[in-house]
């Protein structure tokens, strides 16, 4: 297997989907479906593998390629797709008589509702496919207890009855050895139906097998309600083992649809380097191909420029001839096809799974570039941090400072120094606080700003291009006025980051900046606050234990600060000393110093 082989299989997302694995001559030698990607895939190259035709397998695996999609039902499915169109060596190979099944709405006077597991073309509208041919038992049985829906074929035309007679066409739903779950039996049903009220349960039941079920759920929980009060548990019972599937129950698949034929899917999401698409070929309302593609930028093309290249270089390649093109863009001025940019629907669902293809494939891209280039992923994450913050230059060096207090006690002051996107501590600097009595964030972070920056020019070492301060406007303000003191707040970029909305503040700028959650430019500005954080609680705490010891060994006669600081060093906190038994202090300090120590201990 190919190095990038080796890398693609350890970032692939834990995601349900279908994984492909090709040979060195491209082609597809295996289809699978996972509930988690990464774990089904990186179980192949387990070293404890003992089957010899999974050995043989890995050996001609020279790259891997996958699809997330939303559910293992939906993987499933998918799964059966490729495997029927590309019969690749190592599946067992698919009959197309081998489907699943799908509830079918009749196009008919007086529709019926049946399963069948053929699709055709006479504008009936079918719902499925399942995955679970139970569901569509529990479903069928009932659509068939809630509403009187005709099993009969008769063909009703337009010129014959205006009702039914309900004890004649009416037939519930009955799997062969399968009880009806409810008792309804339609007390309340009249004698006769007209065609309008029928065509309502029609439509109610339409939004059932779509997945609405928040309305019969309700009335499924009145009913198990009255049998339970009515001290009929098995009824009950059986009522809620139904509620409970229905809440597992998944009505359409993302990856089907009987409406959708012969129709392409492309979709972008790109950042300051690269763009990333996703192609989606549909035929016979499946998915019967994916590929994802990472462009490089050479200058600052548009996303739809991108789009644009790669929708003509994939279907000249996979020989695609379809009219139509769901995408995020409406590219119809540059490709003389007709272009679809759903807001709702089916179309709209299959958009959606292509956007979270793309992103999925940016996301593991990036993983493969980070173990492979760190420089390069470094460059990356600071390129698109100095675009986000509308920077000159790139922040190779960044540092962030903290102040950690209690009520106001051992005020301290940490700075942390990230060099190329990384920690560097031998650069970490820690502060007391010199100028400042009380509880006064804004005047220690104007001090520790002040003392940081006069040494480095006192040095003549070079300054940050980046400086982040933990807090909002007021602390951001007090360390401007340092810079300003200095003559340096033309060099450098500074910013303040508030914890409550990790909103970004800028000087000057009432408006904060909002990053993405899962921008990498904030996860980058959290680290560094985060690191910073860390430092500070790490250092008062220290001091805090350093002037705790110092209060009681002060006042013992004999004991000076040396004996004090090899205390300290050794054991780090007063409560562990006092564990210690004597022959492990005077192990340390001798037995003078041990029982003077241990006395003291005693009165406190």
């Amino acid at each position: 297997m190919a190095n990038d082989g080796k890398i693609m299989y350890k970032t692939i997302p834990e995601e349900p989907g279908v994984y492909q694995f090709f040979n060195k001559e491209n082609n597809i030698i295996y289809v699978g479906k996972a509930k988690n990607l990464k774990k089904r895939v990186s179980s192949y190259f387990q070293k404890s593998i003992k089957s010899r035709k999974t050995i043989n397998l890995v050996k001609n695996i020279d790259k891997i390629e996958h699809a997330v999609v939303y559910s293992e039902s939906d993987a499933l499915l998918l799964e059966n797709s490729l495997i029927k169109k590309n019969q690749p060596k190592y599946n067992i190979l698919l009959r197309d008589d081998k489907t699943y099944p799908w509830i079918c709405v009749k196009n008919e006077r007086f529709p019926r509702i049946y399963l069948t597991r053929k699709v055709i073309s006479d504008g009936s509208e079918y719902f499925g496919p399942y995955t679970n041919v139970k569901y569509v038992y529990i479903l069928l049985n009932l659509i068939n207890n809630l509403y009187p829906i005709r099993s009969s074929n008769y063909n009703f035309s337009p010129n014959k009855l205006k009702r039914i007679n309900v004890p004649l066409f009416l037939n519930i739903y009955k799997k062969k050895g399968q009880s009806i779950i409810l008792n309804f039996s339609y007390e309340k049903a009249r004698d006769s139906l007209s065609e309008e009220t029928y065509d309502e349960n029609i439509l109610s039941i339409k939004k059932i097998l779509k997945g609405n079920l928040k309305d019969v759920k309700s009335l499924l929980k009145e009913r198990m309600l009255e049998f339970s009060k009515r001290l009929q548990y098995e009824d009950a019972q059986k009522i809620k083992e139904n509620l409970l599937l229905l809440e597992n129950y998944q009505s359409k698949s993302t990856v089907v649809s009987n409406k959708l034929n012969n129709i392409d899917v492309f979709s972008i999401v790109s950042d300051t380097e690269y763009a990333y698409t996703n192609y989606l070929q549909i035929a016979h309302g499946r998915i019967i191909r994916f590929q994802n593609k990472e462009i490089k930028k050479k200058l600052d093309e548009k996303d739809t420029d991108i789009l644009s290249l790669v929708i003509i270089n994939s279907r000249d390649k996979f020989k695609s001839n379809s009219n139509t093109i769901i995408s995020n863009y409406n590219l119809s001025n540059e490709i003389n096809t007709k272009f679809i940019v759903p807001k709702v629907g089916d179309k709209m669902k299959l958009l959606n799974l292509s956007i979270k293809n793309a992103k999925s494939f940016r996301v593991e891209r990036l993983k493969q570039v980070q173990i492979l280039d760190p420089e390069k992923h470094s460059n990356r994450i600071l390129n698109q941090l100095k675009t986000d913050l509308k920077m000159e230059d790139i922040p190779s060096h960044i540092e962030c400072f903290d102040i950690s207090n209690i009520q106001g006690t051992n005020t301290v002051a940490a700075c942390v120094v990230f060099i190329n996107a990384k920690p560097s501590k031998s650069n970490y600097r820690k502060y007391n606080i010199k100028s400042v009595t009380g509880p006064n964030d804004f005047a220690s972070m104007e001090e520790v700003v002040f003392r940081r920056y006069r040494r480095l020019i006192d040095e003549k070492k070079s300054l940050p291009q980046l400086i982040v301060i933990d807090g909002g406007k007021g602390q951001l303000s007090s360390s401007l006025k340092s810079l300003k003191k200095l003559n340096i707040e033309s060099k450098v970029t500074i910013v303040g980051i508030a914890k409550r909305l990790e909103e970004i503040y800028f000087p000057g700028d009432s408006i904060p900046l909002y990053l993405n959650k899962k921008s990498e430019s904030l996860k980058i500005i959290q680290n560094l606050r985060n690191e910073a954080h860390r430092f500070g609680i790490e250092f008062h705490k220290s001091k805090r234990i350093k002037n705790a010891m110092s209060s009681i060994f002060d006042n013992i006669d004999g004991i000076g600060e040396k004996t004090k600081n090899k205390l300290l060093k050794k054991y780090k906190s007063l409560s562990i000393i006092k564990k210690l038994s004597f022959d492990e202090i005077k192990e340390q300090i001798g037995r003078d110093k041990a029982k003077k120590i241990l006395n003291a201990l005693e009165q406190i």
